[in-house]
């Protein structure tokens, strides 16, 4: 009896913390909210969503001109944190496609690429949930400056995550990876802003080069 009771309690202090974590972006969810009954996004948008890449991305809708997009980027954000609200910042705009950049912060704050490609896979099972069909595109984990000590946890959750992507309709692996690393195969400078973390716009333009295709097609 106190193994269960024990057992009972790690399960709910637990379940306590994940909510206390997501909960922690109340107030960015709110914001969009409010944002959103002020001026209504477009339906059935391409919607960017995930950490501070996206963001960060403020030129994204002049980015891709040919389709309706919606960003809705949080930074520091995790991958769990977009499935968490997805009945908030997801679900509403019944969007046409959705393009996801997160799992940069998870290997950061000491989840393992296992639970990088678990927590994705949850998060297609979310959106799916509401929509059967909604295509998904997972951009790759950026091989960072600031995080060049990650690398191998980076490229073995990338690869994690393309093949799941690649048993799944609908959901495409878009690789920045492998294009931004240089010829030493070790992190560049050149895409980066001072901080090595976050990107510079040439870092943005190669981004753009590789998702546009994607974008286009799926976003008309």
């Amino acid at each position: 009896m106190k193994i269960l009771f024990a057992w009972l309690l790690a399960l709910v202090s637990g379940l306590a913390y994940a909510q206390n974590t997501h909960t922690h972006w109340n107030g960015a969810i709110e914001a969009f909210e409010t944002s959103d009954r002020a001026h209504p996004p477009p339906q059935h948008a391409v919607l960017f969503i995930g950490s501070s890449s996206i963001e960060h991305w403020k030129s994204v809708a002049a980015d891709f001109p040919e389709v309706k997009v919606i960003n809705r980027g949080f930074g520091g954000s995790e991958l769990g944190d977009s499935t968490y609200f997805a009945d908030r910042i997801i679900k509403p705009y019944q969007p046409r496609a959705i393009v996801l950049y997160a799992g940069d912060n998870d290997l950061y704050d000491g989840r393992t690429p296992q639970q990088v490609r678990d927590d994705f896979a949850a998060f297609v099972r979310k959106v799916r949930s509401f929509d059967r069909g909604v295509a998904i595109a997972f951009i790759s984990i950026k091989p960072s400056v600031a995080r060049a000590a990650l690398l191998p946890k980076i490229e073995q959750a990338n690869e994690l995550v393309r093949e799941y992507a690649a048993t799944q309709k609908q959901v495409t692996y878009v690789d920045v990876f492998t294009p931004m690393l240089g010829a030493d195969s070790k992190p560049q400078p050149r895409w980066f802003i001072e901080d090595g973390l976050h990107m510079n716009r040439t870092g943005y333009a190669l981004w753009i080069s590789k998702l546009k295709p994607w974008v286009d097609a799926h976003g008309r």
